[in-house]
């Protein structure tokens, strides 16, 4: 299909089979995650998802799905203006790919880029943004996106590819990407490392992202009441460096507490503060509503604007189905201080 490309899937595929695929290796997708540049995913829940340790079809971030359906709608039209703009064809392709020599190595092309004598010569790959990304795209295709590009031009074998992009609606950027010899071979050699750990169930390090947090808090299926027993050479470091990290948080807390009030003080009454003829800051009185402090000092007046709400009844679902209930309470972490147990 392409110079070191083959096809392993047909573009047919439900998307239950689509996603048994993608398990069979490293997409384009995964790239960012796998090196820890995604907001949404982390290294651990791709290696979790490789393994076929998560659902399948597990729900996806909101703002992802939302994403991933106005790209999905978008796509044909950027296509097509991306072609008439730059007077290239361009073709959809017949399935998923992967590398001829190291099958792991998955791509999902957006589309095939035409020569003048019709066979496919580079890949499109086509992104829509919001208005507010426009600045990262003016010059060149941002990280993310640039890193999906290359290890598309991995698997194709490629010499250059083209990035459209529609931003906040509007506004596409067209960008075309030249293949780095040294950035292919860099991205190979991490993921590969990555693919190997999958393959003989070596995990990633647990890293310190809110992808990770988050799906640390929904993995388990918890069993009440129950007691891991730890490695004491693993745990203690990690409580004692937690603690001098809370140590250090608090002093930082109290320290800028202390300038903050500071600031305050010299601001007085006034709303805005100047330093050489420029705001230097602004003590305004446009912060959250004190409803206690309002309805402690007119009550009469609290009493006309209080109204009730449509609000789920959390007490009595806990009553009287108490099963449901605990599956969908958050996991609280704990660290008990010498003197406390934890609850």
């Amino acid at each position: 299909m392409t110079p070191t490309g083959v096809v392993v899937a047909p573009s047919a595929l439900d998307r239950e089979q689509w996603l048994a695929v993608r398990r069979t290796g490293i997409g384009g997708s995964d790239v960012a995650a796998v090196l820890g540049m995604s907001r949404y995913a982390s290294p651990y829940e791709v290696y979790l998802d490789k393994r076929g340790e998560l659902p399948l079809d597990r729900p996806q971030h909101p703002d992802l799905a939302e994403a991933a359906f106005w790209g999905h709608a978008h796509e044909p039209t950027i296509a097509r203006v991306f072609a008439e703009r730059t007077g290239l064809g361009v073709v959809e392709g017949p399935g998923t790919l992967a590398h001829v020599e190291r099958r792991w190595m998955l791509a999902n092309v957006d589309r095939y880029v035409l020569d003048e004598r019709g066979h496919p010569s580079s890949l499109l790959e086509i992104k829509t943004r919001s208005a507010y990304q426009l600045a990262e795209w003016l010059h060149g295709v941002p990280d993310g996106p640039a890193l999906q590009t290359h290890w598309y031009l991995a698997v194709t074998g490629y010499s250059h590819a083209h990035v459209a992009a529609l931003l906040g609606g509007n506004r596409l950027i067209i960008h075309r990407v030249e293949r780095d010899e040294q950035l292919v071979e860099h991205l190979v050699d991490l993921v590969g490392r990555f693919w190997r750990g999958v393959l003989d169930g070596t995990p990633p390090t647990v890293d310190g992202s809110e992808a990770t947090a988050d799906l640390l808090g929904h993995l388990y299926d918890v069993q009440a009441g129950a007691v891991a027993v730890a490695d004491p050479a693993e745990v203690l470091p990690l409580l004692e460096r937690r603690r001098e990290l809370h140590e250090r948080a608090a002093r930082t807390d109290d320290e800028l507490r202390e300038i903050d009030n500071r600031l305050k003080a010299t601001a007085g009454e006034a709303e805005v503060v100047k330093v050489r003829g420029s705001v230097a800051y602004t003590w305004r009185r446009n912060g959250p509503f004190s409803q206690k402090r309002f309805a402690t000092a007119h009550p009469d007046l609290a009493g006309q604007y209080r109204h009730t709400v449509d609000a789920l009844d959390t007490r009595r679902l806990a009553d009287e189905r108490p099963e449901v209930f605990a599956q969908f309470r958050a996991r609280r972490f704990i660290v008990p201080t010498s003197k406390e147990t934890a609850a």
